[in-house]
């Protein structure tokens, strides 16, 4: 099965990563486009395997705020850990 890969860049904010990662994955027509909707989404609704890209991570941290970045990441790390169908690659 090919791997289907997100790439995220030039992230700025939540509405940002929502509509990336919506253009980029088969998310659900049900995403509630907040963070624990992304939680549930990636952990459980998207089939795999896939990989998320996210380049230019400092851009998006200092965009984002560092606690906003900071889950962000945290829920990206946790489905990767979580599955093993998924990989994840950031890039500063």
């Amino acid at each position: 099965m090919p791997v289907k890969v997100c790439e995220l860049r030039h992230i700025q904010s939540l509405p940002q990563l929502y509509e990336a990662m919506a253009a980029q994955l088969p998310l659900p027509t049900h995403f509630g486009r907040n963070l624990d909707a992304l939680y549930d989404v990636l952990a459980n609704d998207v089939v795999g395997p896939f990989e998320i890209i996210w380049r230019d991570t400092e851009a998006s941290r200092k965009a984002l705020g560092a606690d906003t970045y900071a889950t962000v990441l945290e829920i990206l790390q946790t489905v990767a850990e979580e599955r093993g169908d998924v990989t994840l690659d950031i890039h500063h």
